[in-house]
């Protein structure tokens, strides 16, 4: 006789329930469903209709106002197009707009780094289109040096520093909505974000939560399994499943693979390690340099325009579940102050596959 503990069917009143070893299912009537709804509408409570907004204005307005409960988007792109610079950027106006908290999951930086990075936005986004006042990144480090210096052993306050203050009265407003969390190759698995995403609900009750992970290809899977693919699958699988179950919105940078580093223009299609990352998003953003794809038409009347595409970072939405998708957008960067200009607007310029021009 097996000694197997079996699963377990049980309906009590009504409700259809299988109870197993690995977890329940308990499938729910269309009226059910519905009956549930109505109570939110009645009650109020509708967070997870309510689309928390980027930041980013016109890519706000091509995905619907912004990101929903249970959706994961995917920022992908070459080294050096800003991928961190704009999921940084974004969790800082989700925060700074107050209708959710905000945890920043990082394996590249820690959290002083990515506190250094903000100081510089902060002091940029206050004055644009113009930086006058504005710190460059590099900057903020001597700031913070020079005010210890400078102060000795007096108990130095950065707040004492007359170039920081400005930014550091920004970042207090929002401060105790972003949390920030250097990620570990033993503790920072998909198991133990659920947990802190369960944590935060237990904490802060209705409160919303919008997760970053930076980036996706960096989280590890214990024990680590013979191939990248495989990996990534279980990975992207588990971010969704965290996004869906746990009701919050989810983004996460995706690392490019060697094609797509060497392609003419990097796609979804090039986002590394498999191809269920483009089955699970609902949303992928690529980013490419705008001088690196520009149609040759648009400046062989005008070579010196050329120059001016190098300041831009073009965001195509590849995928869209819930709207358009095929669309260009372009932001200005401002990487010495670690921004875009969230501003942003529509490529009106003919893109192309082939890079025009060669470093």
């Amino acid at each position: 006789m097996s000694t197997e503990t079996a699963p377990s069917a049980r309906s009590t009143g009504g409700t259809w329930r299988l109870d197993t070893d690995n977890g329940s299912m308990a499938p729910r009537s269309a009226l059910d469903v519905l009956v549930d709804l109505n109570d939110r509408v009645t009650s109020g409570h509708l967070a997870e209709y309510q689309p928390v907004p980027l930041g980013f204005t016109p890519l706000d307005k091509t995905i619907g106002t912004g990101l929903r409960a249970g959706e994961l988007m995917l920022i992908g792109g070459a080294q050096g197009t800003g991928k961190t610079t704009m999921a940084l950027q974004m969790a800082r106006n989700i925060a700074s707009g107050g209708q959710a908290n905000v945890l920043y999951l990082c394996f590249e930086h820690d959290e002083a780094y990515l506190m250094n990075r903000l100081i510089a936005m902060e002091s940029a986004l206050a004055h644009l289109p113009h930086k006058t006042g504005a710190i460059k990144i590099q900057d903020v480090r001597k700031e913070i040096l020079g005010t210890w210096m400078a102060e000795g052993a007096t108990a130095p306050q950065l707040a004492n520093n007359p170039r920081l203050r400005p930014s550091l009265d920004r970042i207090a407003r929002y401060g105790q909505n972003l949390f920030l969390l250097r990620g570990s190759q033993t503790a920072s698995t998909i198991d133990n974000i659920r947990k802190l995403v369960q944590q935060h609900r237990e904490m802060s009750g209705d409160r919303r939560l919008v997760v970053f992970v930076d980036y996706m290809q960096k989280v590890p899977q214990i024990p680590e399994p013979e191939n990248e693919s495989e990996k990534v699958t279980y990975v992207v699988n588990g971010l969704k499943d965290i996004a869906l179950s746990e009701d919050v919105p989810l983004v996460s940078i995706v690392a490019a693979d060697k094609e797509g580093l060497k392609a003419s223009r990097l796609r979804n299609f090039h986002l590394r390690g498999s191809s269920a990352i483009n089955y699970e998003a609902d949303i992928i953003l690529i980013l490419n340099e705008k001088y690196h794809i520009v149609a040759k038409v648009n400046i062989e009347f005008n070579p010196y325009q050329a120059q001016r595409f190098r300041d831009w970072v073009v965001v195509s939405v590849e995928k869209n579940r819930g709207g358009q998708d095929n669309v260009d957008l372009e932001f200005e960067k401002h990487f010495e102050f670690s921004c875009f200009d969230p501003s942003g607007r529509t490529v009106q310029e003919k893109l192309i596959e082939e890079r025009l021009y060669n470093d």
